[in-house]
């Protein structure tokens, strides 16, 4: 009889990155440079300014390329980078292996602000962990969050 691990761990990026060319920042100059003349010529100078430094901020985000962090399934819970989420602040779970970008564990969350953490998922660890949280919550279809998917649509 296999005995269940009482931990998965592995590393991955923490985002999927898109290589942006510069057409894409030239798109990104030409939008926030519209938002800003239309708050100027409304003589709205501070949100002009809110809007170029979001766009600044916005450019320099999209350029940073993701951090290999660790990840971790254990019997007390699930372990990201070094934030740790026990099996109590966590209500169900779902595994999507048909994900374009490969596996990846869908977790809800009891908290108001992050309720799906989606963490990327090998293959090879999927029964493993699986075995690990079945006892320890509910198995649910999730789905991740209609806006990650639109900002992965945009190249985020």
């Amino acid at each position: 009889m296999e005995q269940t691990p009482r931990a998965v761990t592995w590393e991955a990026p923490e985002y999927v990155y898109t290589e942006k060319k510069a057409d894409w920042y030239v798109v990104l100059a030409i939008i926030f440079g519209a938002l800003i003349i239309a708050a100027v010529l409304f003589n709205n100078v501070l949100f002009a300014l809110l809007v170029g430094v979001a766009g600044g901020a916005l450019a320099v985000s999209a350029a940073k390329k993701p951090r290999v962090i660790p990840f971790a399934v254990s019997v007390r819970g699930i372990r990201v980078d070094d934030q740790l989420y026990p099996y109590s602040t966590l209500s169900a779970y779902h595994v999507d292996e048909e994900d374009e970008h490969g596996p990846q564990l869908l977790v809800l969350s009891k908290r108001r602000f992050m309720p799906i953490i989606v963490i990327p998922l090998p293959e090879e660890y999927i029964d493993d962990i699986e075995d690990i949280m079945a006892g320890k919550l509910e198995e649910k279809l999730l789905e991740e969050p209609l806006m990650f998917k639109v900002l992965e649509k945009f190249g985020f």
